[in-house]
């Protein structure tokens, strides 16, 4: 009887972190045997300024750490940059199906996505469930899936969650947090504004 009582729990458990991540396998060759991180080599970019050679990072790029990414939802106009990531996993924070785009993007190049459906809100922690980001911040801090790119539609506020929580991990103070989350977060300035009219 108390062995019920145990593992009822527990597969309440795994049914609620099954429910939380829907990791797609749209991996087409990846050598599961070495899961050490790949080896980044220099990216050599030529002086011929070509239509051939178009490196458009997406909205709200940005390094977060070592192998750790963020940005807003990237379109195909963001694939070029995107390979010279030599991306492993994408982490997608939104419930909406990824595009099939996106999805023959991931295929091609052997990039592995995480999709933690959480719902958008405009204020910071704010209705965000925490055993999903905890889930998350799990694929994050795995270096197995380093290169990785975390994003959203916009890349500002279910990112910036996300990232908020890995830089606490990281013992950033409160105030350093915020202060990069509105950076990402905050309304664009207007150019008349950063003129001084």
């Amino acid at each position: 009887m108390k062995e019920d009582i145990k593992t009822k729990p527990n597969q309440n458990r795994q049914q609620r972190s099954q429910q939380m991540c829907r990791t797609i396998e749209v991996v087409a060759n990846v050598d599961h045997d070495d899961m050490s991180p790949p080896v980044m080599s220099p990216v050599v970019v030529s002086s011929n300024t070509g239509d051939d050679l178009n490196l458009i990072p997406p909205l709200n790029f940005a390094m977060v750490d070592n192998g750790i990414f963020r940005s807003g939802f990237p379109d195909s106009a963001n694939f070029s940059f995107l390979q010279t990531l030599n991306l492993r996993s994408v982490i997608y924070l939104c419930p909406e199906p990824y595009s099939e785009a996106n999805t023959g993007f991931l295929k091609s190049n052997g990039i592995r996505l995480f999709q933690f459906g959480i719902e958008g809100y405009k204020e910071p922690f704010v209705n965000i469930p925490e055993d999903t980001i905890r889930e998350a911040l799990k694929v994050v801090l795995d270096v197995r899936n380093h290169p990785v790119l975390i994003h959203c539609n916009r890349g500002k506020h279910r990112t910036g969650c996300l990232v908020g929580c890995l830089r606490k991990l990281q013992r950033w103070c409160l105030s350093s947090v915020f202060d990069e989350y509105q950076r990402f977060a905050a309304a664009k300035a207007r150019v008349s504004d950063q003129r001084g009219e």
